[in-house]
């Protein structure tokens, strides 16, 4: 006798199942390259905080559009669906209040244009690059190469420090010389390390302060200019040439 398939194997099923997958591989692909090639002819100025916003759109977008054609295709009912998810929709809405204000905080800090990705940002105590600026959260990657995700909330209510906006920086560097010491040969020998030092820049000139009167001697803030991705070389140039000019 001969076993019959047919009472335990729809074959409809199998053709639609095999339908979906080729949907979803096929629609993906799409998905993916148009956001890729769309990418490519974004113009080169357009920052990357944006084109980031722009790609996941795209993508968002079609798998929204890839999920209803799959509904279309399994000829789903959706009123009760929709129905239920209504219902959901109010108790998850009135438990995510703080997703949704981090929603809304996110939309004020593209907007705002503060800072982007690759920045170098101080919030509060935590310094770090930009990684990444999501819906709810910006992700920062510290200079010990940690990763950190802070809420859009307690970014857009926290005094942030964009370190690297602008081309060049200054470095302040505080010094103290002795009493008995020439504070015009001191200017003069402090003048004269930022001059020589070709991580330097002329223009803004270095600035000179006399502070305060210290506990052993005159408090000096010797500030000099730099192009922004020239910190670590200054401050490493800077340092043991004061030191060994003032020994000498």
């Amino acid at each position: 006798m001969e076993f019959d398939w047919t009472k335990y194997f729809n074959t409809t099923i199998l053709e639609k199942g095999i339908k979906i997958v080729l949907i979803l591989l096929i629609g993906s692909l799409i998905i993916y390259t148009v956001a890729l090639l769309v990418k490519k002819l974004l113009p080169a100025k357009l920052s990357q905080q944006r084109k980031m916003i722009v790609n996941r759109l795209i993508i968002y977008t079609g798998f929204v559009s890839l999920v209803l054609i799959i509904i279309s295709e399994l000829k789903i009912n959706v009123a009760p669906i929709f129905g239920a998810a209504g219902v959901i929709g109010i108790v998850v809405g009135i438990a995510s209040q703080t997703s949704i204000g981090n929603i809304v905080s996110g939309f004020f800090l593209v907007s705002e244009k503060s800072f982007e990705i690759g920045d170098l940002v101080r919030l509060g105590d935590k310094l770090g690059t930009v990684y990444s600026i999501d819906l709810l959260s910006i992700k920062i990657k510290t200079l010990d190469n940690l990763l950190i995700r802070v809420p859009n909330q307690t970014v857009i209510s926290t005094e942030l420090i964009n370190v690297t906006r602008f081309p060049i920086r200054r470095m302040d560097i505080d010094v103290s010389v002795a009493y008995k010491e020439d504070l015009e040969k001191v200017k003069s020998v402090l003048e004269k390390i930022a001059k020589n030092n070709p991580l330097c820049l002329d223009e803004p000139e270095p600035i000179i302060i006399f502070k305060t009167f210290g506990a052993s001697g005159i408090d000096i803030m010797f500030g000099v200019w730099f192009e922004k991705d020239k910190f670590r070389e200054v401050k490493n140039s800077i340092f043991p040439e004061i030191m060994r000019k003032f020994n000498e």
